[in-house]
């Protein structure tokens, strides 16, 4: 039998399991290799999974006892922060209860393992159970290339060979670089350092201290004092038993500033309200992950070329425009479209560029690239000093003199606005920054 792959999947995260999911279930031929010890074994991140892909992979995974997620999300809420006080605009929906949900919590080690087995499973039940395989504990040192187009993989003293490659790697693009896809440095003001602890309480405690309801879960963004003047913003997502409480800010901003990721995740913790959500808390694990910016010029140059797709991080599609961190919905739906390409090029028997630039035309046409161009201003708009530092300061003052009743004449509301801001801006200031988020959003 022929021992060449119609396709070889490089990482096992999120991005190559959808598109391994995809492979199998069309009855492709395939090879997705993994570095780690098994499928999430070298993946410290997690978060927030959106949107609804996931059912469409796993069908009725909700039904699942011991599913790959931790809970579904159903309280959002976005909080400015000064040093004293924290200003919240929260929402809670029971449209969020209907499933398939349209956001579930995960933590990457404990999900991508469950979706490789579900992987497995796919591939146990098509044409090539025997023939395709997840290959885990191997690092891919080079994508073979004869005459410009991919033609597999070599591994140690090991080559497999296969029509096409898709590069699903990582932030950490050294294949993509390899093959010519990406330059050899990315600038640090396109990239971040994402610093986050998991932290333990009893379930039924945690499920109190936030009000949740079975497997309900809740999403939080922070702008503001959480990074002590670094650039970015922080983050707690409720799991099953645990919270996962964490920063993300700019590499470049941080270097400049001479702060620590590890000093600044305990600066964010020693906020009020933080000591307050973290008190009796276990911390049970630690990790650091880089991600992109959201900048669309960290991409590269281009996604495919002959026999070679890049989807997930490795294409740095990342967006964070102050409404969600969005990462792992772009990697998944970034997988799936990756591999109906390779399909559509299996049954043409062309899998040049001339057919695999279909994968950008769809990516074009998603909402994740539609996404990303349509919302560039926003990404821009908040790591400004005005969105990290001044509007946050500005809420919370004015918040403090809201909410706080005296034994004396109280002032008009907007009078307090007024003071809020002539203390920490200018009405020009805000004037201008308005008008940037009405076209930026």
């Amino acid at each position: 039998m022929d021992d060449k792959f119609d396709c070889i999947v490089i990482g096992g995260g999120v991005a190559g399991l959808a598109a391994s999911m995809m492979l199998a279930k069309a009855n492709m031929k395939f090879l997705l290799i993994e570095r780690g010890e098994f499928a999430g074994a070298k993946n410290v991140s997690g978060g927030v999974l959106w949107g609804n892909d996931l059912a469409k992979l796993v069908p009725n995974y909700w039904e699942e006892e011991d599913g790959g997620w931790e809970r579904f999300i159903n309280h959002r809420r976005l909080t400015f922060m000064d040093e004293q006080s924290t200003f919240s605009l929260d929402f809670k929906s029971s449209h969020f209860n209907e499933k398939p949900y349209t956001g579930v919590v995960v933590l990457r080690s404990k999900f991508d393992n469950w979706l490789s087995g579900k992987v497995q499973e796919a591939i146990d039940a098509s044409d090539y159970a025997m023939d395709s395989f997840i290959a885990t504990n191997i690092k891919v040192d080079e994508v073979l290339m004869e005459n410009g187009k991919a033609v597999g993989i070599k591994t140690g003293e090991d080559e497999f060979h296969a029509d096409s490659v898709i590069i699903a790697e990582g932030v950490n693009n050294l294949l993509t670089r390899q093959v010519g896809l990406q330059d050899n440095y990315v600038p640090a003001d396109h990239m971040l350092t994402g610093i986050k602890e998991i932290i333990r309480f009893d379930q039924e405690v945690l499920e109190q201290k936030f009000q949740l309801n079975g497997l309900s879960g809740m999403s939080n963004e922070f702008v503001g004092w959480a990074t002590d003047g670094v650039e970015g913003g922080g983050f707690l997502y409720t799991n099953r038993d645990t919270i996962s409480l964490g920063l993300v800010v700019g590499i470049k901003d941080m270097r400049e500033k001479k702060r620590s990721p590890h000093d600044l995740l305990n600066h964010f913790k020693t906020h009020p309200t933080i000591a307050d959500i973290i008190k009796d808390g276990e911390i049970v694990e630690y990790s650091a992950h880089v991600v992109s910016s959201g900048d669309a010029r960290a991409m590269p140059k281009e996604l495919y070329k002959d026999g070679i797709l890049i989807a997930g991080e490795a294409a740095n599609l990342l967006m964070n425009a102050g409404k969600a961190i969005q990462g792992m919905d772009y990697a998944m739906r970034s997988g799936i479209l990756a591999a109906e390409t390779i399909i559509e090029a299996k049954e043409k028997g062309d899998f040049s560029s001339a057919t695999l630039k279909n994968y950008r035309a769809k990516l074009d046409q998603s909402y994740v690239m539609k996404d990303i161009n349509n919302f560039q201003d926003a990404v821009h708009l908040l790591h400004t000093e005005t969105m990290q530092k001044k509007v946050p300061n500005l809420v919370c003052d004015f918040g403090r003199q809201f909410f706080t009743i005296k034994n004396e004449p109280t002032p008009k509301s907007e009078k307090m606005l007024l003071g809020a801001i002539k203390r920490h801006a200018s009405l020009w200031e805000l004037l201008k920054l308005g008008f940037k988020a009405r076209k930026s959003l």
